[in-house]
């Protein structure tokens, strides 16, 4: 495991390294965990590798992160070894107005009943705490990389919108991130997903074990990670980060990010 200087958290020899559409999404949080307060409690919901886990914990937070894929919540601890500020677990507990902030980065599309995941969620954090939540974004986008990753939806905006407040959250902002680097490479990755499900990679997979693996699988990135982790592609990947900011109020990105409250 290694610390690269623009883009946190790298671990080729684990097999997982940070994708371009995570780095534009990281960017993001990390700009939103700017406004956070110190030494607050935060959870994290299917950490994945934990890299994010690892990078906030650092930055003066209480960390827990839940992560049900066994394969990922082991890769994660390894990577959080060190921290005395990061706990993984595989399961979350029976936690009642525990969380300042509660982060969920591209889990509610895996799952059947967003309404009750979220109803469950918002009981986990304090009056007036915050939810950091990522979802995949247009619903006429849908393309092979959703099914290779057992997604079962994509969002609207207002499609968001509503079942955040139906779940009684206080939506403040919802951003939509990515563009135009991920809009570049969508179709890319999704070319890539149709042919391996045509030749039945993951294909008799259920929808749990693709969602169990699709935060760390890294085989493509990973190949590919010196072209964009030399000085060069890094540069360009930090150019990418900013320009998405000019777009975070349109509908042009493939990514949504709100901030929800609850009251």
């Amino acid at each position: 495991m290694g610390i690269h200087r623009h883009y946190g958290v790298v671990a080729p020899e684990k097999g997982w390294v940070p994708s371009p559409r995570y780095l534009l999404r990281r960017a993001r949080i990390l700009e939103h965990a700017k406004q956070w307060h110190g030494g607050a409690r935060v959870l994290e919901l299917g950490c994945g590798a934990g890299a994010l886990a690892y990078e906030l914990s650092r930055g003066g937070f209480d960390y827990t992160a839940v992560e049900h894929s066994a394969a990922a919540a082991a890769t994660a601890a390894e990577i959080n070894r060190d921290s005395d500020a990061a706990t993984i677990r595989t399961e979350a507990e029976d936690w009642d107005a525990t969380f300042d902030y509660l982060v969920a980065l591209e889990v509610l599309e895996h799952i059947e009943d967003d309404h009750a995941a979220l109803m469950s969620w918002r009981k986990w954090l304090r009056p007036g705490g915050l939810m950091l939540l990522s979802v995949p974004a247009h619903p006429e986008r849908w393309n092979a990389a959703d099914e290779w990753a057992g997604h079962v939806r994509r969002y609207g905006r207002q499609q968001l919108r509503d079942v955040l407040e139906g779940a009684d959250m206080r939506v403040e902002k919802i951003e939509c991130y990515g563009f135009p680097l991920a809009n570049l490479l969508e179709p890319v990755r999704a070319a890539k997903c149709a042919r391996e499900l045509a030749r039945g990679g993951r294909g008799g997979d259920d929808q749990a074990t693709r969602t169990a693996t699709s935060g760390v699988e890294r085989a493509t990135e990973t190949r590919l990670f010196p072209l964009y982790s030399g000085w060069a592609g890094s540069h360009a990947m930090r150019m990418f980060c900013s320009a998405q900011k000019l777009f975070l109020d349109t509908d042009l990105g493939n990514g949504f990010l709100a901030v929800a409250r609850r009251p």
